[in-house]
């Protein structure tokens, strides 16, 4: 769940875990697109199999439901959402970037990339999770006993439930306006190109090299 920084003040001397999850706030946007680099070189340099482009997929697909399903759950900052995806693990939109992630690794068939991407979650993601949720913590008395019933990323297979074995928190329901609101349509547009990339980025790029001479 993205959340937004709070705005009380800072300790005159912030811990390592602290100062670490500034930098990886800030540093997160830069390295997506050096990701995002290395993903079109890795791409230039060798042909996509279709074979690994339709099992990447397996991983895409779902992932981008996830986001999109989550999206239309979250209120960020203004409430503990728990429904949903939400009822299943505490962070879905990061479970399914993940999926996709790992997916257009897949179909490109490139351990740099795979590495890249695994590295960005460890010292980026797995940070700013931390972060969030010590802000989650702070501002809704119940996000503690919400971690005691719902994982962090791995998902349960059936939503929490409350001690009397009702479904947790049952009231709320997708919103196709908060859908919308967060432009998760985004994640699904740049999953349509990145798939097209695969396929006609480098003989439209070798064309354009071909007429430039």
């Amino acid at each position: 769940m993205m959340q937004q920084d709070q705005s009380k003040p800072e300790a005159p001397k912030a811990g390592v875990m602290e100062t670490w999850q500034k930098i990886a706030r800030r540093i997160r946007v830069p390295l997506g697109f050096l990701t995002a680099a290395l993903y079109l070189f890795e791409l230039w340099r060798r042909a996509p199999r279709p074979a690994a482009v339709a099992l990447s997929l397996i991983m895409v697909l779902p992932g981008l439901w996830l986001r999109g399903y989550a999206a239309g759950y979250v209120k960020k900052n203004r409430e503990l959402t728990q429904t949903g995806p939400y009822a299943y693990t505490r962070n879905p939109l990061y479970l399914g970037s993940i999926l996709i992630a790992a997916g257009f690794a897949v179909a490109l068939l490139s351990w740099p990339v795979a590495g890249m991407l695994a590295a960005m979650f460890l010292i980026v993601y797995v940070p700013v999770i931390a972060s969030e949720e010590r802000f989650l913590r702070a501002t809704f008395p119940d996000f503690a006993a919400y971690c005691q019933r719902v994982p962090r990323l791995i998902p349960r297979l059936r939503p929490a439930t409350e001690a009397t074995g009702k479904t947790e928190v049952s009231s709320g329901k997708f919103s196709l306006d908060l859908y919308l609101r967060h432009r998760e349509y985004n994640a699904s547009i740049g999953a349509t190109l990145l798939y097209l990339s695969l396929f006609f980025l480098k003989p439209v790029l070798g064309l354009f090299m071909r007429v430039s001479h």
